[in-house]
Parts: structure tokens; sequence; C-alpha cells
């Protein structure tokens, strides 16, 4: 018998088509028919699960009792800006309904929309408010339009078979593979650019490019428009993130990327698992989510480093879809459990539902326990990093973090070496975060305004040493983005005494610093004490100031205070300065007490003092004429020497309840700080308590060790092992 092989190759072909387009059911990037029937199946067995899909329905069920609305491009954070998010976040949600329940009511409401769209899309051309962002039609940028795509792909999905042929033709051809081609080739810079719009931008194609069986997109997602690697979804996982996970722009930006990283990763497990890509760079995903979430406060608040939120929290949607999916796809682990409990929501698919039953009804669900943690910063490693001490556990849990990684992109605050203090649910020592009032349109369109460059990301606005009055690097994004902080040391498994170390050698030409921090827990201490050693040399003279920022009440000082009753100056000229009124000043001839309540606690700053040292007490508000700034106080010791080492403490104490009119112990147990002395080596400071108590604080100031190391100042010998000691003394 005479075999036509022409025949069977195109047979094979048909039969090898034909699986593929088999294979690719829908719904499939987000959500499968066997998922949905599971989910169906346990309604009314997992509170998460039930409150998810009650929110889901009301908010759909809303939408369905009021007229759809496609307004024309206006303002961003402006009414039009707020309507076209809401509709996606209305398809979307009415999308994995109608997969759940099978309920036609959320299908129809899903093509009457996007009825309107492709309608609307083609008539319109680039917004007309972008403000030197790339435009987009329906967003004054493509990055708000890129996370409408990726949302409405997954609703899309959902509906895609109950839709007949010539209306998904015309959706796909009057607004997806515009937007596609938007995103892809007419801003293909954008597409290919390693930074959260650019991951947005490849999410978005490659989920709707999976929804619509084109691989060819999905190369172009995958190793950018080119398809060499340079670019695309894999050399964004390999270059946004440090090994460790940390992202470089900061946790509030990582909240954000974590959701299209995470949404577009399990597109890709789901249709092609063979590419493995929750394996890519040795899990880099997981450590991607873990890095985020522990760098929370007890509270779930994300710390506010770089341009970010003082509100912004795990509970937002990017860390539960990260959540829920690194719970699902890396194991399961109790703090992702107690981060649900303040999620309260779960994705509406399998890894929503794992965890919903893993969850229960929250009664055996522990409190939150990070560790005290050190992240390397830098896609190699080895450009500084993040430190974060922390003792205790749940809410009560105090914290200490110290920045010294890489800038952060345009993101990023010139703030190297600055630290943040929480404790008693707050924080204590606040870092500022950005200048924006965020989607309020008053308030420049809800953008950034202007005093995030002049006052927000400027190094006097945090809580880190400013040398001249100047910004690190001069304000200078290009030099900060080529230089970083060192990390020097980090010992976060000792216990009551923890420590961190590192240093800042190119933030100032002709300046070196160093920054030590302790967090030490004393039974003759109620709270564990911030311990603080930052030392700067340099071959001639420079001012020094030590700022530190503070909520609550000022309650006294040990300083003769000069204070401006009747009117106010600005503290400096430029460099943020400018934004700082001068309330009042004072020599300090002594050891510093300054002692201010906050919440219920009282806490003191003591400071070791030296010759000339002058205390400021600064509030923000100078030259702000639109009154965009926050009211901040700070205080400050500035020195004029070559070469400085501030030693200071801050430690809580004491008790006040004003409404119970109690108030314990509002007087700061530390007496004093003295600098025994420092040098090349070393640095030897002591602290002395009320109680009698002392601790000497030795700090190795040469190159990392765990040898002995022998220092001497003023005829006497200090002798002890590693980077630091801490001796506990009593008179």
């Amino acid at each position: 018998m005479k075999v036509n092989h022409s025949f069977l190759s195109v047979l094979v072909a048909l039969v090898i088509f034909c699986g593929t387009i088999i294979a690719r059911e829908h719904p499939s990037i987000a959500i499968s028919k066997a998922e949905a029937q599971q989910i169906k199946a346990a309604m009314g067995k997992y509170p998460l699960l039930d409150k998810t899909i009650a929110g889901y329905r009301e908010t759909v069920e809303n939408a369905l009792n009021k007229p759809i609305e496609l307004p024309a491009p206006g303002e961003a954070g402006g009414y039009s800006h707020e309507r076209h998010k809401q509709n996606y976040r209305e398809m979307h949600r009415a999308g994995l309904l109608f997969a759940i329940t099978g309920e036609e009511k959320y299908a129809q409401f899903i093509k009457k929309m996007l009825d309107g769209y492709a309608e609307l899309y083609p008539t319109l051309g680039p917004h007309p408010r972008s403000f030197k962002q790339k435009p987009g039609k329906l967003f004054h940028q493509t990055l708000n339009e890129e996370v409408w795509l990726t949302h409405v792909a997954i609703a899309y999905d959902c509906v895609y078979d109950w839709l007949k042929p010539p209306d998904r033709a015309k959706y796909e051809a009057n607004i997806f593979l515009k937007m596609m081609e938007l995103f892809a080739v007419e801003h293909h810079e954008e597409f290919d650019r390693i930074h959260n719009h650019g991951t947005w931008a490849v999410a978005a194609v490659g989920m709707m490019a999976y929804v619509l069986d084109q691989p060819e997109w999905i190369e172009k997602c995958l190793y950018g428009t080119k398809k060499d690697g340079k670019g695309g979804f894999l050399k964004q996982m390999d270059l946004l993130f440090s090994p460790d996970g940390y992202y470089m722009e900061g946790p509030y930006y990582s909240r954000y990327a974590v959701r299209p990283f995470f949404l577009f990763a399990d597109a890709i497990e789901r249709i092609e698992p063979q590419r493995k890509i929750y394996e890519h760079r040795d899990a880099i995903l997981k450590k991607a989510y873990y890095s985020l979430a522990e760098t929370i406060f007890p509270n779930g608040v994300f710390p506010p480093i770089n341009d970010a939120s003082k509100t912004m929290s795990i509970a937002d949607i990017g860390p539960v879809v990260a959540n829920d999916l690194t719970f699902y796809r890396y194991g399961a682990n109790d703090n992702l459990l107690a981060i649900a409990a303040i999620q309260d929501q779960v994705m509406l698919n399998g890894a929503g539902l794992a965890i919903a039953k893993a969850f229960g009804d929250g009664s055996n669900v522990p409190d939150l326990n990070w560790k005290s943690v050190e992240f390397t910063d830098g896609f190699d490693g080895e450009r500084g990093g993040l430190g974060i001490l922390r003792y205790g556990s749940g809410p009560d849990q105090t914290m200490l973090l110290m920045k010294y990684g890489v800038q952060g992109d345009g993101h990023g605050h010139f703030d190297k070496l600055q630290f943040i203090f929480y404790d008693q649910h707050r924080e204590v020592v606040p870092d500022y975060g950005f200048s924006r009032w965020i989607n309020m349109e008053p308030k420049y369109g809800g953008r950034y305004t202007k005093e995030n460059d002049t006052f927000a990301k400027q190094t006097i606005a945090h809580n880190t040493v400013v040398v001249d009055e100047k910004t690190q690097h001069n304000f200078s994004r290009r030099e900060a983005d080529d230089r970083w902080a060192e990390r020097h040391f980090f010992d976060g498994n000792s216990g009551n005494v923890q420590a961190m170390s590192a240093r800042a050698n190119s933030q100032y030409q002709g300046v070196n610093m160093q920054r030590t921090q302790v967090l030490l827990k004393d039974d003759q201490l109620d709270y564990p004490m911030v311990i603080d050693l930052f030392r700067l040399t340099s071959d001639t003279p420079h001012q020094y100031d030590y700022p530190v920022y503070f909520n609550g009440q000022m309650v006294v000082t040990n300083v003769p205070l000069n204070t401006n009753l009747t009117q106010l100056q600005p503290l400096g000229d430029d460099a943020g300065y400018q934004h700082i009124w001068k309330i009042a000043e004072g020599a300090v001839s002594e050891p510093l007490q300054f002692t201010w309540v906050d919440g219920q606690r009282y806490y003191s700053l003591v400071a070791a003092n030296s010759p000339e040292m002058q205390l400021i007490l600064g509030r923000t508000g100078a030259n702000d004429p639109d009154f965009n700034l926050r009211s901040e106080q700070v205080v400050m010791l500035r020195g004029n020497a070559t070469d400085q080492l501030f030693a200071s403490v801050i430690v809580p104490h004491g008790y006040f309840n004003e409404a119970a009119e109690i108030s314990r112990d509002a007087r700061s147990p530390i007496v004093s700080v003295s600098v025994i002395g420092h040098n090349e080596s070393a640095s030897v400071i002591e602290i002395a308590a009320k109680s009698g108590r002392r601790w000497q604080v030795m700090v190795n100031n040469g190159t990392p060790t765990d040898k002995e190391i022998t220092v001497s100042f003023d005829g006497k010998n200090f002798r002890w092992n590693g980077n630091y000691n801490v001796l506990f003394l009593n008179n």
C-alpha cells in the first residue's frame, strides 16, 4: 500500500492544531472550569471565601442596577479616570462570578460593557492630559490602560465561550488588538523597559495573547519586542529583584509590581507549565513576595521607603494575589495565613480556595511573627541592602529599619543610612514618604506635588545626617543610580542584643559615613532601646546635621531654648531646608535629654554632646503656599567638625493615659550617653541609666571580622571578638 506522506503530514499538523485548540479551554489564564466548580461547591464552608464572593457580588450587583458609563478621557485621578478603573474592576469580578455561578446576568453585563468600549476606543487618540507620560487613550498614561487590559483579559476569558464569534471578533479588533499594538509597538520602549511599567505592559499583552491564542505575542512578552532576551518578562525577573527578592524601588512599588508578576506567571504556569516559570532564577517570585511581606510593620502597613504612601498595607490587592499564589504554588506558611487575616479576602481561583481552606474560621491562625531580617539590594545582591531588627511578636512587636541600598530609580529618595523606628503600633520615628495626595484631583490632579522633589526626596526629610545643608549626590539621580551604600554587618539572631551597620562613602564628596544601630532589651528597661552611632570622617571641617523626626508632643528638654515666639524663618534656602520652620534652638552643653509623648508611651532621645553642638527644633510647612506638606516635627543636633560621632539612644518609657488621668515615669530612665573614643578601628560609647546600670557599646569601624579587636582610648584598652559587643555593667 502506498502511503501519501504529504497527506499524512497535513493530517498530523491538523491533529496537533486541533489538539491545541481543544487544550486551550476557557477560562484558563486565572481560573479553570474545575476550580470554578470546586469554589461553587465550597460556598458556605469557608468564611474568607464567602466574604470575598459576597464582596464581588455586592460590587457587581450595584453595577447591574446603574447605567454603564464610558466617559471621555479626563484629568488623572478625576471622574473619568476613576470610572474606567471601576469598569475594569466590575468586569473582572463579573467574569469570575459568571465562571463560578453560571448566572448569565454577569456575562451579559460584560458584553454590554465591551459593546460600549468597542464603539468608543477606535475613536480615541492619545490622551489629552498625559503630562509627559506615555499616553494611553482611556487614561493619561499607558500604565493604567495596561492594568485595565490585564483584568479585562481575565473577564474576557471567563465569558469567551459564551460570546458569539462576531462579538469576539468585534472586541478583539476594536479594543484588545489595538491596545496590544499601542503598548508593544507604538510604545515599544516602555514595553521593553525594566521597570514596573514594563511589567504591567508585558502582563497585559501576554495574558490577552493567551486568551486569543497568539503565541507570537507571548514570545515578545517573555523576551522583549525583538525577542532577543534584552527585554521582556524574564529579564524583568532577572534585574528588578535582588537575589533575596528585594525590589529595587522599595515595598510601596513592590506591592504594585507583584500583581502583574504573579498574574502573568500563573497564566504561564497554567498554559505552558513546561516553561517552569515559578522555578525561574531559583524561585525568585517566592523570594520577591516573602521579601515584600517581611518588610511590613506588625499592623500590616508597609514602611514608607522612597516614594510611598504612609497608609498602604499588605491588604492591597497586589499582595492578596501574591500571598495566595505563594501559598498555593510554593507551600503553606503560618505567616501567610496571618497575613490573610489582615487581608480579609482571597483570590477567586484554586489558590484562593486553598488558603481559605487552610485559614478556616481563623481561630487557629497564629499572630504574624516575622523575625529580624536583612535583604541584599541590586540585581546582583552587591549593592547594599535593607536591615530590619525586631523584638517581640504579634501586634506589639518593636521594629527598627535601616536603608542602605540602591537609589530606586525615579522613585528613589536621597536618604542613605536613614532609619525608621516602629513601636506601640505606630511609627515613633517616622519617614515622610511621598508628597502626593493620591487620586485627589484638586491636589495637582492626584499626582506628585512639586514638594515631592523640593522636600520629600531631599536628605533633610529623612532620619539621616545631612552634610553642609546639601542633599546626597547634590540631588543628581544619575549620580545616585551609580552609587549605593554598603553593608558592614548584620546580626539579627542574638536575642536581646541585635545590631546592624552600613556605610555610605560616596554620597558626599570627601566625607565617609558609617551608621551602626543596636536594638537592646534589658530587664531594667520596660521596652527595647535603640542605640545609634553615626560616625562621619573627613579631611576638612563640615556642618553635620543629625535629624530625628517624631510624632506626638514634646514634653521636656534639658537644653535652654531660644524659642521663636512671634516670627518664624525657614531653616535654610535650599535642599529641603526651605520647607522647615525654625521653631527653637539652644546650645547643648551636657548630654542631651529630649522627651516627647506619643500614644500612651514616653520616648526620650538621649545623646552625647560635643563642643559647640546646637539643638534645633523644626516643623515642616515653610514655603508651601498650596499647603501640600503635612506638618511634621523634627529635633536636630548640629555639629561643626572634621570628624563627628553622633552617639544617642531612643528609649521608650512610662505610661500616659489622658482619659484615666494617669502618667507614670515621664522622665527618661537613661541619664547620659558619652563617647569614650572613636577612630578608624573602632568606636566605644557608654550609656548610663538611673538604676546604676551601664552599657558599654563597642563597634568595629574596620573590615568586617569575627576575630578579636583591641583598641585603646585615654590609656584604657577595650577588647572584644567580632564586629560589635555590648557589655552590661553595674555601678
